[in-house]
């Protein structure tokens, strides 16, 4: 690994170097020719304006294409570009790509650039930002090939060399029948390795995998990861194709739909973006802090209604953090376990029943196996350490396993209630439960603990 990134870094070097030598634009063209896009734009964040026009100038827009893919913020270097350039450079990216680049450009230069690309680069375009940001549309590429199923192997073959000067993922080649409708697709060696003779129909695997453009991205990543194919279909009303998901979509998916989730459990509507104002952060974190902030106050005042029992057993206070710190723990696994199953719209009532008492009978099991730890090992510890007697010790230990069970158990039942119900409110579960749950459960746990310790410390053994 490490060896790896020394060997990216190097050839980034490398790059800037060139760039830098004075070389001829035709002589760095063939030099840069040697070097992958994705160290060229590595290369071109470290250069100062002049060389990278340097480089603009020597790659050409069908190279640079490739190039700006790679760039996290392509507009600022669009930006460096004469417009008929840049929309050069546009209309030869994947249309994917062109609509990430396009939405690092201000609104006026976007609309200039639009206009000088060709119609149909335009049509691409368009036809993905018609899709919202949630919906698998959105996120595919319109590079692909695609056949008639009435055409021969050698046909076949021909349409796959046409339109792979255009489109290079050629690994699937996906075939339509009768009005454009999406009938299956076929495998580039099958095709490659069949005889002339043979039917292109025995080729199909007519049952294909495939996601409809209006899906939620929510509702069909699970599907997405389980197909280990280089891309899958994109089809709209019609059933006809209009585009596709590869692998490396399928990644970046992922990877936003995961950083959303992040967000959502820190009480965001979505994650941040490094450019986003100060103002609206602060908007979009203060109403959950006040909620905590008047939660937390309750807790503070239910922790001051025990002083009495501190007062009697004052070595309660060590282990309130534990008690506290497994109940949050528990309630945030329970909480993931059950946004994940929210996801699925056709759970029945029964089965959301069937989720709270699974989760409080792992609440109950972990509880009871963690409980029965804590009474032996605190006990030990209060009795070899603290010079308690025995009594005291095993009386005091009980009870802390005791207050960890309950509290698991019905932190377990909190965090999967909570979702739901903000689920049945039309609230986002993730957004709303993340920051209540541990408050909730710190509330939950206060109380458990310091009311066995009144009832069995104070009020039965007497201790002091």
């Amino acid at each position: 690994m490490n060896e790896e990134m020394v060997n990216t870094a190097s050839f980034t070097d490398e790059v800037v170097r060139l760039a830098r030598s004075g070389t001829s634009g035709a002589q760095l063209a063939q030099q840069l020719d040697d070097y992958h896009e994705k160290d060229i734009a590595a290369a071109l964040e470290q250069l100062d304006q002049q060389h990278r026009l340097l480089v603009y100038h020597a790659l050409g827009a069908e190279r640079l294409s490739e190039v700006f893919a790679y760039l996290n913020d392509a507009g600022k270097y669009l930006r460096e570009l004469p417009v008929e350039s840049a929309a050069s450079i546009l209309q030869e990216m994947d249309a994917d790509d062109a609509v990430d680049a396009l939405e690092t450009v201000p609104p006026d230069t976007r609309k200039d650039l639009l206009e000088q690309m060709d119609s149909e680069a335009k049509a691409d375009v368009r036809l993905i930002c018609s899709y919202d940001e949630d919906e698998i549309g959105s996120q595919m590429t319109t590079n692909f090939i695609l056949i008639d199923r009435q055409l021969t192997v050698k046909q076949a073959m021909r349409a796959l060399i046409a339109q792979a000067e255009e489109n290079d993922n050629i690994s699937t080649i996906y075939v339509s029948g009768e009005n454009g409708v999406f009938c299956g697709a076929i495998d580039l060696k099958d095709l490659i390795i069949a005889r002339e003779n043979t039917s292109l129909e025995t080729l199909i695997s007519t049952s294909y995998p495939y996601v409809s453009a209006h899906e939620r991205i929510e509702d069909c990543i699970e599907r997405l990861k389980e197909y280990a194919e280089d891309s899958i279909p994109v089809l709209n009303e019609k059933k006809r194709l209009i585009g596709i998901i590869t692998a490396q979509d399928i990644v970046e998916v992922v990877d936003d739909e995961m950083g959303d989730d992040y967000a959502k459990l820190g009480g965001l509507t979505a994650e941040e973006d490094l450019n986003e104002s100060l103002l609206v952060s602060v908007k979009k974190r203060l109403p959950w802090l006040i909620i905590l902030l008047f939660l937390g106050m309750v807790v503070s005042t239910v922790v001051g209604l025990f002083e009495g029992v501190v007062a009697h057993v004052a070595l309660l206070v060590c282990f309130q953090s534990l008690i506290l710190d497994m109940a949050g723990n528990v309630g945030t696994q329970s909480l993931a376990v059950t946004i994940r199953v929210l996801m699925d719209e056709s759970l029945t009532a029964r089965q959301k029943l069937e989720l709270v008492w699974k989760e409080m009978r792992i609440g109950l099991c972990n509880g009871g196996l963690l409980g029965v730890l804590a009474l032996l090992f605190i006990g030990l510890y209060v009795w070899l350490f603290k010079g308690k007697s025995i009594h005291y010790a095993f009386c005091l230990s009980g009870c802390v396993g005791v207050s960890l069970l309950l509290s698991m158990v019905i932190s377990s039942f909190v965090g999967t209630a909570i979702p739901m119900f903000f689920k049945k409110i039309k609230v986002d579960p993730a957004v709303a439960s993340g920051p209540l749950i541990t408050t909730v459960n710190d509330l939950v746990a206060v109380v458990t603990y310091y009311s066995l310790s009144w009832l069995m410390l104070v009020e039965v053994f007497h201790l002091t």
